[in-house]
């Protein structure tokens, strides 16, 4: 009985032994290094939707980790200038970056695909192409010569076409006018008869004003209504036939990415994708409300861009879009994704989505 007892008392001590050292191993195992990052914007510090972004991106981040990656937001101009951002990223200044492909056409002519084409693809089919048409892909194989990573940030929607104190009843009318208008819809513009001008958001209410530029696109209600654009333009064209599906970047400098851990990076993603989802649902929410306001409280005039205005446009960017896809390799197969995908969009959402909205504008006293 006495050797029988021993030998239970010894076998309960290991037990004990063993699940100690599995805990103490386990405790061991468990990641405690923290990440700080500095991700700067090009626009102005938690301006609605597109200042805000980031700021619940990173937000997120620091929740899912558990505070193990912490990502501090800087405004344009807080800790580099709005359109220094991408060079920022790239050389390590910053960890991240929150802009708009386009900004760095100058450098990267092709960039502006993966922001908007003229008449192309819109928030829900740009989505569509870059997570599960290998828009990504080549979108990251555009960059890696700059060491850096993109991810889709943002999406506002299809845009409005821009404030003017001119009417458009024609192309005439487009004649000599200098517009801020980013991106391929800058480079049409121009070849109609106008003037493309690049300004930061928070430089174009001050241009105007002064009338260093005649006219100026930036979003739609929501962010225009927050400028104050109505103080100094009378006519709110649409469609924002520039900006059919304008998608923001998340950028990262590649050798920070590649220094997390697997599952921070994967966090990262995630907040990504959240980040992209959550800023269409709220342009969509608060566009109709701040357009209403323009027109009933602050007596805008909203105007539609005439027919053949926008036929002549679309016969211009279909023209711009082929020189730049004849660039170089590169540029000629995003250009022929993008195009592929649209073809395939367009032929569903014909019997989907517009069919569906236009059976919602049927008169049931017809």
């Amino acid at each position: 009985m006495r050797i029988t007892l021993a030998a239970l008392l010894c076998l309960i001590l290991v037990s004990c032994g063993g699940e100690s050292s599995k805990t103490d191993a386990t405790a061991e195992a468990q990641p405690t290094q923290t990440y700080n990052w500095k991700l700067v914007t090009t626009w102005p510090k938690n301006f609605p939707g597109l200042g805000l972004a980031p700021e619940h991106f990173a937000e997120n981040v620091q929740r899912m980790s558990n505070g193990r990656l912490k990502i501090k937001v800087f405004g344009a101009g807080q800790l580099v200038p709005a359109f220094e951002v991408f060079d920022a990223v790239s050389q390590g200044t910053a960890e991240m970056g929150h802009g708009a492909a386009y900004y760095w056409q100058g450098k990267i002519p092709a960039s502006a695909f993966f922001t908007a084409v003229p008449f192309g693809l819109n928030a829900q089919e740009m989505n569509a192409w870059l997570h599960f048409g290998g828009g990504l892909e080549l979108w990251r194989e555009l960059y890696a010569p700059f060491n850096l990573v993109p991810y889709a940030g943002g999406n506002t929607g299809v845009q409005m076409a821009g404030w003017f104190n001119r009417e458009i009843n024609s192309m005439a009318d487009i004649k000599g006018l200098k517009m801020r208008i980013p991106g391929l819809g800058g480079e049409v513009f121009t070849r109609a008869g106008g003037m493309s001008v690049q300004r930061s958001g928070g430089e174009i209410y001050t241009s105007m004003q002064t009338g260093e530029i005649d006219a100026a696109e930036w979003v739609g209600p929501y962010n225009d209504l927050a400028f104050g654009f109505h103080q100094i333009a009378k006519y709110y064209y649409y469609p924002g036939w520039q900006e059919p599906g304008p998608t923001l970047e998340l950028i990262i400098n590649k050798q920070a990415l590649e220094s997390l851990p697997a599952d921070l990076q994967a966090i990262v993603e995630s907040a990504a994708r959240a980040a992209n989802q959550n800023m269409l649902d709220e342009y969509t929410a608060r566009n109709n409300a701040a357009l209403i306001e323009l027109v009933e409280t602050h007596g805008v005039e909203l105007r539609k861009l005439p027919d053949e205005v926008l036929v002549e446009l679309r016969s211009i960017a279909a023209q711009v879009v082929e020189e730049m896809a004849a660039e170089n390799p590169l540029s000629q197969r995003i250009a022929t994704s993008m195009k592929e995908f649209a073809e395939q969009s367009k032929s569903y959402h014909a019997i989907s989505e517009e069919a569906y909205y236009n059976a919602r504008k049927i008169n049931p006293s017809n």
